[in-house]
């Protein structure tokens, strides 16, 4: 079973929108199709944009969180100093999670500092998507 990590820009589009694949890749979760990883942080950074930008929809985000069987992961101290040699400061949490969880995908909407960055991947040892791509890579058969 394939093995995403979601970051809070994806959990954010999902709790934000009824539509789209950030919910799709939810939907997939719930019925067991795949294995969402997730760290505290990203549920914590998550509720926190939600509750500045759409606090109305913080009940959607807490519905989701409960019906979906997330995979915890927290990356050590000193795993999140060596990922900030690869990436951004604020994301190094980020990325030594994703690679401490050894996933298929980490998937993100961080066009600015996650996405499109080869290197980044390499490190991440997984593809870096957007949901729509993840999404898309599941729907193909093997």
């Amino acid at each position: 079973m394939k093995r995403l990590f979601l970051d809070s820009s994806g959990l954010f589009a999902a709790a934000y929108s009824r539509t789209g694949h950030a919910r799709d890749l939810i939907l997939m979760a719930v019925r067991g199709e795949i294995i969402l990883v997730v760290s505290q942080l990203v549920l914590e950074e998550t509720r926190r944009n939600l509750a500045e930008s759409a606090p109305e929809r913080l009940a959607i985000l807490d519905y989701l969180t409960a019906g979906i069987p997330f995979e915890f992961v927290k990356p050590a101290k000193r795993e999140v100093i060596a990922a900030a040699r690869h990436a951004v400061l604020k994301d190094a949490p980020i990325v030594a999670a994703a690679r401490k969880a050894r996933v298929d995908y980490l998937v993100t909407l961080d066009k600015k500092h996650l996405l499109g960055k080869p290197e980044l991947a390499a490190y991440v040892r997984a593809p870096i998507v957007t949901p729509q791509e993840a999404f898309e890579r599941l729907a193909k058969p093997d």
